[in-house]
């Protein structure tokens, strides 16, 4: 009997715990302040370039980073390097099987699983997903509260291996014999995310 009461005490305590639990608050993000640029290497250069979001949010508990992610659409990939014209026959490889293939993969998203640090740097842990796979990554992130009350999120460099999404073109760690003709594995993005309650 003293041992069934004990159980029901502790239930009552880890239900009054959850029920007291703050829920998180969701700041929609604006996606005419938010941006993501990419940059890829090759042995010969580099090209820079942009992709638009679709949506997302960040989740705080006060001003602290709980949570949230992002969409972006694949199929606005744009080529740029530096310029304001984009570079048409590299977007359609880009946007082609041998790269995002984004006819049957037209979106990626980030997902955040984990936050670690307070204040303004905080280094976060997520799910990227690019054509169908899913890997996690983690990156520094600076956070700034505005005066306006929104709240802007800056990842100034997310290294991201893309044969670990199945994108092998001219890949030297795939294609050995390849020699200078190769494109490095790792890409960047940079992500700037305005969000407001």
């Amino acid at each position: 009997m003293k041992l069934k009461i004990t159980s029901i005490l502790l239930l009552a305590v880890v239900a009054s715990f959850v029920a007291f639990t703050p829920k998180a608050d969701v700041y929609k993000i604006d996606l005419t302040q938010s941006s993501i640029s990419w940059e890829g290497k090759k042995f010969a250069g580099s090209h820079t370039g942009t992709v638009d979001l679709t949506s997302g949010n960040l989740d705080f508990n006060g001003k602290k980073l709980a949570g949230g992610g992002f969409v972006a659409n694949m199929t606005t990939i744009k080529t740029m390097d530096g310029g304001t014209k984009p570079n048409a026959g590299l977007d359609k490889h880009l946007k082609a099987d041998d790269f995002f293939g984004v006819e049957k993969f037209p979106a990626a998203n980030f997902v955040v699983k984990k936050v670690t640090g307070n204040g303004a740097a905080v280094n976060v842990t997520g799910d990227l997903t690019i054509k169908g796979i899913t890997q996690s990554v983690t990156f520094p992130a600076t956070l700034v509260w505005n005066a306006d009350k929104s709240v802007t999120a800056t990842a100034e460099k997310i290294v991201i291996d893309r044969t670990k999404f199945g994108i092998q073109f001219k890949s030297k760690s795939v294609f050995a014999n390849i020699g200078d003709n190769f494109i490095y594995d790792e890409f960047t993005i940079s992500v700037k995310l305005v969000a407001k309650k």
